[in-house]
């Protein structure tokens, strides 16, 4: 019975908080040779759960935005990936911060090979600030699944543990990093990394949870 109360209250905010364009997750493409476009039927597959599993409206559509464009200010959800380098100009750095500062949110997931150069770049964007280890009672795990364990280990990479960073601005969390999880990739099409569908179903959730707490910050 809380839960549904709850589910009902949550419902209603996010439908006060969205606009009249359905949600969109967006792209962000940047420099530096890594492959920020791979795995493009991921975004897709996640908005297509979150529809059959929440009332939030949204564009099941694979969209990009180049970090170099005004265009990232009219997209409230950015995702960034990838496996190699990135470069971040002065300029794109400080585009960024200004992005986040106005309310924009930034979900970044290491696809392998990306997290020493994110680490690098993202102290440019913030100079001063620090990517946080969230514990794992953060809201992020329980706005609507459950993730008592925080990020879940959906892709095996080093075998190391899981791992979820965050950088706030006045409390509100602006950039989210998975290290070692990978969720993106249980999001794609299941014949491209062959997960079983638990795995999937796991990564999903997880997403949706993501996009939740997002919304609702």
């Amino acid at each position: 019975m809380k839960k549904t109360i709850f589910l009902i209250i949550l419902f209603s905010v996010l439908n006060i908080g969205q606009t009249q364009d359905p949600f969109q997750i967006t792209r962000l493409k940047y420099n530096g040779g890594s492959d920020w476009y791979n795995g493009q039927s991921e975004e897709v597959n996640l908005l297509n759960f979150i529809a059959a599993n929440t009332n939030i409206k949204v564009n099941p559509q694979y969209s990009f935005v180049s970090i170099s464009s005004d265009d990232i200010f009219s997209h409230p959800f950015l995702f960034m990936t990838g496996h190699g380098n990135i470069i971040f100009s002065d300029d794109e750095a400080a585009r960024l911060r200004k992005y986040l500062e106005n309310g924009g949110f930034l979900y970044v997931d290491d696809d392998y090979g990306l997290d020493k150069a994110f680490r690098r770049e993202i102290k440019k964007v913030f100079p001063y600030k620090e990517l946080k280890e969230l514990p794992f009672n953060y809201g992020l795990y329980n706005v609507f699944y459950q993730f008592p364990n925080g990020v879940p280990k959906i892709h095996k990479h080093d075998s190391k543990p899981p791992q979820g960073f965050g950088i706030f601005i006045n409390k509100r969390l602006v950039v989210y990093y998975t290290y070692e999880s990978n969720p993106s990739d249980g999001w794609d099409d299941q014949p491209v990394h062959n997960n079983p569908q638990s795995k999937r179903i796991e990564a999903l959730k997880f997403g949706t949870n993501l996009v939740i707490w997002a919304l609702t910050q």
